[in-house]
């Protein structure tokens, strides 16, 4: 499964890349701005979109809204990270269209089971 990754800390977009890879995937982008993100996703296809709440460029959520917008990525499966774990900020994210939502800070098991579940459900 191809994989993109999302987030404008370095410390957290080089943690979920590792988890990806310990996943059994593979990384096709790791950005720290929604703009590029959404850029890349439209151009790259991933499997899953793995995004931050919070970034420069374009939100998380924002960047969700417009992957299922758009024909060419509405498939690809999309995992929102957010320090924001209400139960208002869980049903924004699925609003938004995301697959799963996880809650900072999370562990690294946590994130690979997440992956691997949403892996099942992906495209071939």
């Amino acid at each position: 499964m191809r994989v993109l990754v999302a987030d404008d800390e370095e410390d957290i977009r080089l943690l979920v890349s590792l988890a990806v890879r310990k996943a059994g995937c593979t990384v096709v982008a790791a950005l720290d701005d929604g703009a590029q993100a959404l850029a890349a996703a439209r151009a790259e296809r991933p499997d899953l979109v793995v995004l931050d709440v919070s970034m420069p460029g374009a939100t998380g959520l924002e960047v969700c809204s417009a992957l299922r917008t758009d024909p060419a990525t509405a498939g690809c499966r999309v995992l929102l990270l957010s320090a924001g774990a209400s139960p208002d900020d869980l049903a924004r994210g699925l609003a938004a269209g995301a697959d799963a939502y996880l809650p900072k800070p999370f562990t690294v098991a946590g994130l690979i089971a997440q992956v691997r579940a949403l892996a099942v459900g992906a495209p071939a």
